[in-house]
């Protein structure tokens, strides 16, 4: 079993004993997303369509760096802290899952990191 992990400059830093994805066997595993600038570690914004947008760009570093794509992705799990926000993120999404339309869950959580509004994971064909 070969397990490698992958970890970019294009996206936030994992806050904690993590990696931002790991590779196995042509699946990559994406770690939850929030919506913070790589550069800056700061929320994008406190709107969580923006943040849903960052969370999102992020995933899509992480994809890049595993050899990966939006297109190739096979599952996405959302996490809302508050369920009334449920189709403000569903436009953001709806801006990078256009045509491609993986398979998805949505729950609300009771928090979430560093008290962000929103945060994504999915698994990824490379």
């Amino acid at each position: 079993m070969i397990v490698t992990t992958v970890n970019t400059e294009n996206a936030p830093a994992a806050i904690g004993p993590y990696s931002q994805a790991t590779i196995y066997n042509s699946q990559a595993f994406v770690s939850g997303q929030l919506g913070l600038i790589p550069a800056s570690g700061d929320f994008a914004s406190d709107k969580v369509e923006d943040q849903a947008r960052q969370a999102l760009e992020n995933l899509k570093a992480i994809l890049d760096a595993c050899g990966s794509s939006l297109n190739k992705v096979i599952s996405v799990d959302v996490f809302l802290t508050d369920m009334n926000d449920f189709a403000k993120v569903n436009n953001v999404y709806s801006e990078f899952f256009s045509s491609h339309k993986p398979a998805r869950a949505a729950v609300e959580v009771s928090a979430l990191p560093k008290g962000g509004l929103v945060e994504i994971k999915c698994i990824a064909a490379i």
